[in-house]
């Protein structure tokens, strides 16, 4: 049903419930409806209702009214206050609005069972929660997402003994955890995440016999984790992850036999991980990373059968990975990155056959790469970079889709020359080989070697004829890749139909772009240069000299070249999808929360090749939407390297007059000239912020006062990142709406760590990769345990 709702409807004077829930109505809602002194109920969520809420000052009609529900609607202004005469009210529902203000005294709504006003803009203090201590009935209490300020009062643990839900998460709540809180005995959900509470958990949080989820993630908890949380016995979420607590985990844990979901994640705790934290054989999620754990991982990992993901890295964990982790076949994400393992890869890994994530990179492993994970055929990301690993590369399999950067820096790896390792070379050819050096030291050599004295005068002539020559050749005698093809100028004609404008995809600085076909019937994109501009030659140089030593999933194929005195072209693999910038900012197109951070995950994955998994670094020096481009499977590949430097062994900076792109370009690259990989990862930050922002930092509304990053700055302070989100990525009427807005926060706080002035202070694009890696783990983690949620909520009758 949609249109708008119709003053005659409070012409129904007998009428006693009212309900228009899920429908696509809009418009005020009319006052007439308030007339109805006869109404318990009145449903009119799910709405597009929308301005200010009218009720008559007098809600004296109101005598009977028990239930009203005005959720996900647009309704906006204060919230009324004359709503709390009416006294039998149970139930009060007013989140997801833009209510706005102070939020009112409700301690007259004696009967009230259930009160949200969740996901709004209100303000002021939580001193009205002091009020609802009257409401000795309460059972639901949820105020998240709102921009207030103030502390927990000391009263809040005054409230109804009939409490269930409380969720008061992302509210700018400052202060410490009422020691008071451990009198809701009945309380279920406790949810006070991403606020900046300081202090202790308290001790009497383990009175809460009942609870079962606990998220008191995102502050700035500290001290040690108080061993009467695990007096917990029906607890099954817990989230401490993102706090400043420090000491052991506590070695009750594991006897807390319901836990389903731990995150002790980004905290500083130094002890070993408890024995019996195996024990919980009913765990699903288990998050100890960005700790200061240390020990070895224990075979009793086994027990864990229904264990979706393990995050352990980047702690000091030692020893051999077990090879009992491989009877956790319920795994599918696993991160054993940046510890102390040593050792070999055990084979059982191959035995998990839903594995989708596995990260084992920046340890001291040995030895091969088992071939059992060629078993592993829902792999999707694998990584073993930056260990000591040897042997022969798979080849089947999810082998198939990774790329070099998944295998740089290792002792003696060997492959596919996709991986960028050394050709394999088996035991025959190695017999084979000695024997000939045998024959060679015996025979062969002593005439040999004055074959190679001749030989060598000969060369010396012939190198200084050659060099001769080469001084005097054209400057279109370029070097081409291993792979390249040079193709003719009148292929190149007839597969673009004369370069016409119905092929032409695009135009740059130094050219145009044009959709061509090769006589072979590959489609193909040429890039030709305009040689009447002074730097487009220098940009064409450039470009071969940079692609002719690169080769990675997320960049730009070259297939081959054209160049002569008059023409000069470089033929790339086609994107049938486009460029970013289209996707972002044309009509017909769309991208959604989950697209966009794949395609920020490619980008970053390629960025992170060219600084760290090449011989020498590359700097792109022009990351923008126009220069990602899109293939059939969205995707995502950089290219454009007509002003990227490739520095030389132990360069750190170079100086250039070469301009970038006004508004992503770094501070010391726009004043200085001054070049470094540290320039792209703020060009980054800036591409993060305009994805997710869907401006571009030239926007008309940007100025010398407020631009991109100082908008999204100003949003993160004031936990109004829905306010300036990309329209479409966030709909508050969506199930998974918190989890999205959380994900979205940590993009723009990571591409805020991107944008430090100073460039020495920036992360760097493997710290980027492994962040954006840990945020969409989370988002997909997040998403899980909502429908979890909501399972429970209709199994309690909610």
């Amino acid at each position: 049903m949609a249109g708008e709702l119709q003053q005659v409807v409070g012409n129904l004077v007998v009428l006693e419930i009212f309900s228009v829930f899920n429908n696509s109505l809009f418009g005020s809602i009319p006052s007439s409806i308030f007339n109805i002194s006869t109404l318990k109920s009145l449903d009119l969520s799910s709405n597009q209702f929308s301005g200010s809420l009218h009720l008559p000052w007098k809600l004296s009609l109101f005598n009977d009214l028990e239930e009203l529900y005005l959720h996900t609607n647009q309704l906006s202004g204060e919230i009324p206050s004359s709503i709390t005469n009416a006294s039998k009210l149970t139930v009060l529902e007013l989140s997801y609005n833009s209510f706005s203000g102070f939020v009112p005294n409700f301690g007259n709504l004696r009967l009230l069972r259930w009160f949200t006003i969740s996901k709004n803009n209100l303000t002021g203090s939580t001193n009205f929660l002091s009020s609802l201590t009257d409401c000795r009935n309460l059972e639901l209490l949820t105020i998240s997402g709102n921009p207030l300020h103030g502390i927990l009062p000391p009263s809040i643990g005054n409230l109804s003994s009939s409490l269930e839900s409380f969720w008061a998460a992302d509210c700018n709540i400052t202060g410490v955890i009422p020691h008071g809180i451990g009198n809701l005995s009945s309380l279920l959900d406790l949810v006070l995440d991403r606020n900046q509470l300081t202090g202790f958990i308290p001790p009497t949080i383990g009175k809460l016999k009942q609870l079962q989820v606990l998220y008191l993630n995102g502050n700035k908890l500290q001290g040690y984790i108080s061993p009467n949380i695990c007096e917990l016995s029906n607890m099954g979420n817990l989230y401490l992850a993102d706090n400043i607590l420090t000491g052991p985990i506590p070695e009750c844990l594991g006897e807390v036999k319901s836990l389903r979901i731990i995150y002790l994640g980004s905290n500083k705790l130094n002890s070993t991980i408890p024995s019996n934290l195996w024990n919980l054989k009913d765990l699903i999620y288990l998050d100890l990373s960005f700790n200061y754990l240390s020990g070895q991982l224990s075979s009793q990992i086994a027990s864990l059968k229904a264990l979706n993901g393990l995050d352990l890295s980047s702690n000091q964990l030692s020893g051999n990975i077990t090879s009992s982790i491989g009877s956790c076949q319920s795994l599918e994400f696993l991160s054993l990155s940046i510890n102390k393992f040593e050792g070999s890869i055990p084979p059982s890994l191959g035995n998990m056959r839903g594995l989708s994530t596995l990260d084992l990179s920046s340890n001291n492993l040995s030895g091969l790469i088992p071939k059992s994970l060629e078993n592993l055929r829902f792999l999707q990301y694998f990584n073993v970079s930056y260990n000591k690993l040897e042997g022969e590369i798979p080849t089947d399999g999810s082998f198939v889709n990774f790329t070099a950067q998944s295998f740089v820096n290792n002792f003696a790896l060997c492959g596919a020359t996709k991986y960028r390792v050394p050709h394999c070379v088996d035991k025959k050819t190695r017999r084979s080989r000695r024997k000939n050096v045998v024959r060679l030291m015996k025979y062969i050599l002593p005439t040999f070697i004055f074959v190679i004295i001749l030989a060598t005068v000969f060369i010396l002539v012939l190198m200084r004829r050659r060099k001769l020559k080469r001084l005097s050749a054209p400057a279109d005698d370029i070097p081409l890749g291993i792979s390249w093809r040079r193709i003719s100028y009148i292929e190149l004609v007839r597969g673009t139909c004369g370069f016409s404008e119905a092929n032409l995809l695009g135009k740059g600085s130094f050219g145009s772009v044009f959709k061509g076909t090769l006589s072979d019937g590959l489609n193909v994109a040429v890039k030709v240069f305009n040689l009447e501009l002074e730097r487009a030659v220098r940009s064409f140089d450039t470009e071969c000299e940079i692609l002719s030593t690169i080769r990675h999933r997320n960049l730009v194929r070259i297939l081959g070249c054209c160049t002569n005195i008059e023409f000069k072209a470089l033929i790339l693999g086609y994107m049938s999808n486009g460029s970013l910038e289209k996707w972002l900012y044309s009509e017909n197109y769309c991208l959604d929360l989950i697209q966009r951070l794949k395609i920020a995950i490619d980008v970053a994955l390629a960025l992170e090749y060219l600084h760290h998994g090449h011989t020498f670094s590359v700097v792109h020096c022009d990351i923008k939407p126009n220069n990602v481009l899109l293939d059939e499977d969205m995707t995502a590949h950089l290219g454009d390297f007509g002003i990227a430097k490739l520095f030389g062994e132990g360069e750190t900076t170079v100086q250039t007059k070469t301009l970038g792109t006004i508004g992503y370009a770094a501070p010391e690259y726009g004043s200085e000239g001054k070049v470094s990989p540290n320039g792209d990862v703020y060009s980054y930050g800036i591409l993060l912020l305009e994805m997710f922002t869907g401006k571009k930092p030239t926007d008309d509304m940007f100025n010398e006062e407020m631009g991109l990053k100082d908008c999204v700055h100003e949003a993160l302070q004031e936990n109004a990142v829905s306010e300036i989100v990309a329209p479409g990525l966030l709909a508050r009427e969506d199930q998974y709406f918190s989890a999205k807005e959380e994900c979205v926060s940590s993009i723009f706080s990571l591409g805020m760590k991107c944008l430090v002035i100073s460039c020495d202070e920036r992360i760097n694009m493997m710290q980027t990769v492994a962040a954006l890696q840990r945020i969409k783990a989370k988002v997909v983690a997040s998403t899980t345990r909502r429908q979890r949620y909501a399972l429970s909520n209709i199994t309690r009758g909610q």
